[in-house]
This record gives structure tokens, sequence and C-alpha cells, in this order.
């Protein structure tokens, strides 16, 4: 199966946005029953996460906590974009996921969700998807 192209437009600086509905959505589209949902996305101030979706404090602590580890201003950055703090928490994250699914569903556990994380918006980010 080709690639496909999920684009996300994030509407922050900062922003875990929940895009499990359209992966399934595509998932289901492509008519593959059983195998491995490939993510990742194409920036290096971006990231991909699986987590709680039930609670949108969950989000809200992982940024707070990000934040803390990785703070947007600091003197001793040297990246002349200033936006070091995006890069770090991108490696951090980490930019690819591996789902694997059957009958045509994520096999994603009762709470969790998958999440762009977005460190350097607003701005849209390009996501591939690939079904093996």
């Amino acid at each position: 199966m080709p690639a496909q192209t999920i684009k996300v437009r994030s509407r922050e600086r900062e922003q875990l946005i929940d895009i499990t509905a359209e992966v399934a959505r595509r998932l289901r589209e492509t008519g593959a029953r059983e195998g491995i949902c490939y993510l990742y996305v194409q920036h290096t101030t971006a990231g991909l996460t699986i987590n709680e979706s039930a609670d949108p404090d969950v989000a809200r602590d992982m940024l707070h906590v990000l934040r803390r580890l990785a703070p947007r201003h600091d003197a001793d950055y040297r990246h002349g974009e200033g936006n070091t703090d995006a890069h770090v928490k991108s490696s951090l994250m980490g930019t690819s996921l591996s789902i694997p699914f059957s009958d045509g569903e994520l096999l994603l556990g009762r709470w969790q969700g998958i999440f762009l994380c977005e460190f350097d918006g607003p701005r849209e980010r390009q996501i591939v998807m690939m079904i093996r």
C-alpha cells in the first residue's frame, strides 16, 4: 500500500493534537485487516506520542513538564532561530509510532489516543502513514 500524508494544522506554539480519529478513518479506508500502522512526522520541531486522550488535563500536564525540561528561552541556547526548545522536545517525544491493528481497527488501549506534538506552531504539519 502506498504511503499517505496526513496534514494537521496547529493553532498554538505548543499543542498536543489528537489525531486518532483521522488515523482510524484512513486505516478503514485502506481496507487492510491486520498489520502495523506506521506514522512518521516530517519535522524537527514536532513529534508523535500515544497517551491518554480521555482527560485533556493529561496533555496540558505533559506540555507543562516538557516546558520545565526545555524552557523556551535559555541564555546558553545558540541556535539562531530561537526554537531550540522545540527541537529538544521533538527529540524527547520521538518522530514515529508503530501501532498494530486487527479486524481493520487500531489496537489502542481503552484510554489511548495518538497525538501530534506541536512545539513550534502555529503551522501545518505532515505525517506520513504507511500500512504493512
